[in-house]
C-alpha cells in the first residue's frame, strides 16, 4: 500500500453504496470483543446502509470525506458540525463551534499505508476552514490502536460516554483536539 497514492476528497451521493460497503468491512473490526454479530448487523443496517449514507451525504451539517487508492474507496471519515446532543459530552468537549469526527475507518489492507493520516489531515483542514475551535470524537475504550492514532494527532481524553451497537451499550472515551489560534 505504501507506494500507492491516496487522494482524499469530499464524497458525493454517487458514493453512498461504496461507502456502505467500506463501512460493512471496517466497522466490525473497531467493535469491542464482546459485541455480538447480531448487534453489529443491526448497527450496520440502521446506521451504515447505502440509504443512510445517502442521508448523511445530503445533510448540510455533515461532511463525508473519502480516501481513494487505485480508483477504489479504501476509507472514509464523517464530520458532523454542531454541539454534542448529550449534555455530559457537551460539558466535557467545552468548545464552540466544534466538529465531531463521527466515523473514521480504513479497509484492513490499507492500514499502515498513510490512509488514516491523510483522512485526519483532511478532517483537520476542513474543520479549521469551517471555523471550528476544535474536534471531538468517541473511541471505544477497548480500541487501543485507535486511541494511539488519535493521541498521535493531538487528541486528549476529556470524558466518557456510551455508544449503542444494536442492543448493546459500550463504553467510549470522549477525546478532543483544540485548535491553537493562528499567530
Amino acid at each position: 500500500m505504501s507506494d500507492t497514492s491516496v487522494t482524499v476528497d469530499r464524497a458525493g451521493l454517487w458514493d453512498a453504496e461504496a461507502l456502505s460497503d467500506v463501512a460493512a468491512a471496517t466497522f466490525p473490526l473497531a467493535c469491542p470483543p464482546d459485541a455480538t454479530a447480531d448487534d453489529i448487523e443491526i448497527f450496520l443496517a440502521e446506521a451504515l446502509s447505502g440509504e443512510r449514507f445517502g442521508e448523511y451525504l445530503t445533510d448540510p451539517d455533515r461532511t463525508v470525506l473519502k480516501a481513494v487508492a487505485d480508483g477504489e474507496i479504501v476509507g472514509y471519515a464523517m464530520l458532523h458540525a454542531g454541539q454534542p446532543a448529550d449534555p455530559e459530552v457537551a460539558a466535557a468537549v467545552d468548545l464552540a463551534p466544534v466538529v465531531e469526527i463521527s466515523k473514521m475507518y480504513v479497509l484492513p489492507g490499507h492500514h499502515g499505508g498513510g490512509v488514516s493520516a491523510a483522512l485526519m489531515r483532511a478532517a483537520l483542514e476542513r474543520a479549521r476552514a469551517d471555523g471550528a475551535a476544535g474536534l471531538w470524537l468517541g473511541v471505544n475504550q477497548a480500541n487501543e490502536r485507535a486511541q494511539r492514532f488519535y493521541a498521535k494527532h493531538g487528541f486528549r481524553r476529556v470524558g466518557t460516554k456510551t455508544f449503542h451497537v444494536g442492543n448493546q451499550l459500550h463504553d467510549d472515551y470522549v477525546i478532543r483536539l483544540v485548535f491553537t489560534p493562528a499567530a
